[in-house]
């Protein structure tokens, strides 16, 4: 599904800068957001065009799993989509983080669950992400949530053991729906990882972040 998406990209930046190569300088004058716009809009079309909204009528809980890179906006996603999903639809949220490789991404969603009022399922570094993953499915059924939302570990580079370890989660996990986050900005690099990530993984749909300080 992502084979043209580098051209698509360029032509995104044509359109913007009438240049073929985006940088600091001739996106400068260029709002941020029609940017990330253009972008969206491209990738809504390399995933099959018409928008459509998250499939929350599964037997609860239902997962929403989030996959990609370090750095791309996972951990603030996560937060941001299930504060979405508590006050637009109602629901009840938990959130968990597997990444046991950064004890810091685990305290953070921790953090940010409090904040959007949802529920939150500790993990330890020491855990393997799939028993994680099998546990907080346990006490979404216990607690009664209707949404839980996967946090997954990323690296700085694409690797075997983190494709075959987000593999091994999402069929634990058996998501509704699995989002790609990508950071808008990211060029070269959002097209290598969106092609192994949909190569490893059945994804559903993409979660495209601005460079507005978002991290994971």
């Amino acid at each position: 599904m992502f084979e043209n998406l580098t051209g698509r990209l360029s032509d995104a930046a044509r359109s913007l800068s009438g240049k073929g190569r985006l940088t600091e300088a001739n996106i400068k004058d260029t709002p941020g957001q029609a940017l990330v716009k253009i972008i969206h809009n491209e990738l809504v079309a390399i995933l099959g065009g018409d928008h459509a909204p998250l499939n929350l009528k599964a037997q609860p809980p239902v997962v929403i799993l989030l996959a990609g890179l370090q750095g791309a906006g996972k951990t603030t996603s996560a937060a941001k989509l299930a504060k979405r999903i508590i006050e637009k639809d109602r629901k009840r949220v938990m959130l968990v983080s597997v990444d046991v490789h950064r004890p810091a991404a685990i305290l953070q969603l921790k953090t940010l669950a409090v904040e959007v009022g949802a529920l939150h399922c500790d993990s330890e570094p020491t855990e393997a992400p799939v028993a994680i993953v099998e546990r907080a499915l346990d006490e979404a059924r216990r607690s009664h949530a209707d949404v839980l939302i996967v946090d997954t570990a990323g690296r700085l580079h694409i690797d075997g053991a983190m494709m075959a370890e987000a593999a091994a989660v999402h069929a634990a996990a058996k998501p509704q729906e699995t989002l790609f986050v990508v950071d808008s900005m990211a060029g070269q690099d959002a097209v290598n990882a969106a092609t192994a990530f949909s190569r490893a993984l059945p994804l559903t749909g993409v979660v495209l972040t601005a460079e507005d300080g978002l991290a994971d």
